[in-house]
């Protein structure tokens, strides 16, 4: 067999690091077609990292019999500041197992039929803000959905002051991250100075005190209704046992409330729209999803999750703009060969999320929005994955696309839009 070389990015690190955070997309898009479907960046902090999005390559790594690599939390730090030490994603091996099992329950199975209806409603009520002719951004109006489902459904808090204060402080934390530039105190812990409370990770770190302050007093609050039958996630998880009889600690309630709240809102909003926005681009599109829908004798949540076109349409705009561009990183446990490539032991790897999506040989058009290519043909989990795989997979993934199936038929159904 033919050994190839991995080859490098050229460029220096500085300009790979500040390309692929201004401008990510144009940063793939040029590194694949330069390099190919394997290639080594230092455009991650200090770590050289191979990137790859070849459906063979992420199998090979993926597979669990192969036991090729690890998904060390340590390569996570970068999320300590904002998520906390106890947060799910920074756990390691058999701990990061047992949480994972315990906070997984409540986003299956019989609690998603609790969830539904509260979704549908909790659309309307935000929507009903809107008045006919006015015009609005969709991404803002699929947040404020989303925000609000978060506080309700997983953190179990309604309407009120508390409900009101947490929104408002949340939404304004959360903004302090939420463009590219602003995301690089994030990005590289030598911005990361208290320098008051008027620069950036001045105002950041005290934001996020107040939220822990407050959802630390909910969690105390919770704790002492025992008896209480709530169903939403912050409710179950209190309740929830590990197998030694014990329960999550406070600040493990916390950390992962703010890993789902991170996890669970901006993602979704963006989806959304996206979604709205392609629908509306295209009328054959429109007219397609609005028949399936309206053709339902009874559009309740279980009815709706099943359209086979809303599906579709929600998977296509996972496809092309894919919320996370990668999995997260893994260390290769031994040396692998992987087509040819000799990937040594203990080498960071990234497949890329964005870029598989983006082969032409699995996506004919790649950057046209084709809802029908998942009518016409069933996709791996190594060739459609936007919710990343293996053990790192986001727990969530089954909430996220009911979430966005429920939300987009509430408005199609009680709203005609026009792109504007």
């Amino acid at each position: 067999m033919t050994v190839k070389r991995i080859e490098k990015l050229k460029t220096p690190k500085f300009i790979q690091q500040i390309e692929s955070t201004l401008k990510p997309l144009d940063f793939l898009d040029r590194c694949a077609k330069n390099y190919g479907d394997i290639f080594f960046t230092n455009s991650f902090g200090n770590l050289e990292t191979l990137v790859l999005s070849h459906p063979q390559d992420i199998q090979e790594l993926f597979n669990p019999t192969n036991k090729i690599v690890d998904a060390p939390g340590a390569a996570n730090e970068m999320f300590k500041p904002h998520l906390g030490e106890n947060s799910l994603i920074l756990q390691d091996g058999e701990r990061h197992q047992k949480h994972r099992k315990l906070i997984m329950p409540p986003f299956h199975g019989e609690q998603m039929l609790n969830y539904g209806q509260q979704i549908c409603e909790i659309t309307q009520q935000v929507l009903q803000h809107l008045k006919p002719g006015e015009t609005f951004i969709a991404r803002h109006l699929s947040e404020e959905i989303t925000m609000t489902i978060i506080l309700k459904v997983v953190f179990g808090i309604n309407e009120g002051l508390k409900f009101e204060k947490l929104k408002n402080l949340m939404t304004t934390w959360l903004s302090l991250t939420s463009s590219p530039i602003s995301a690089s105190i994030l990005l590289f812990p030598s911005l990361q100075k208290d320098l008051g409370a008027w620069s950036p990770w001045g105002r950041y770190i005290r934001l996020r005190r107040q939220i822990d302050e407050k959802l630390m007093a909910e969690i105390l609050e919770r704790r002492q209704q025992v008896q209480s039958n709530n169903n939403d996630v912050l409710s179950l998880l209190i309740k929830a046992k590990y197998e030694d009889g014990e329960s999550m600690s406070d600040v493990e309630l916390r950390d992962n409330l703010l890993t789902l709240l991170n996890a669970g809102h901006e993602t979704t909003a963006t989806t959304i729209a996206w979604a709205l926005y392609w629908i509306h681009q295209q009328p054959e599109i429109y007219h397609k999803v609005s028949h399936e829908l309206q053709s339902l004798k009874t559009p309740n949540p279980i009815n709706i999750a099943q359209l086979p076109y809303l599906t579709a349409v929600c998977q296509e705009t996972l496809r092309i703009y894919p919320v996370s561009l990668f999995t997260f990183p893994r260390i290769t446990l031994r040396a692998v060969n992987l087509r040819g490539y000799d990937v040594a032991s203990g080498t960071y790897v990234m497949p890329c999320i964005y870029l598989t999506h983006h082969r032409e040989d699995l996506y004919p058009q790649p950057d046209k929005f084709e809802p029908d290519r998942f009518i016409n043909r069933k996709y791996s989990s190594y060739e459609f994955c936007p919710f990343g795989g293996g053990s790192r997979q986001c727990l969530g993934q089954v909430f996220a696309v009911y979430e966005m199936k429920l939300i987009l038929a509430t408005i199609l159904l009680n709203y005609k839009l026009k792109l504007e």
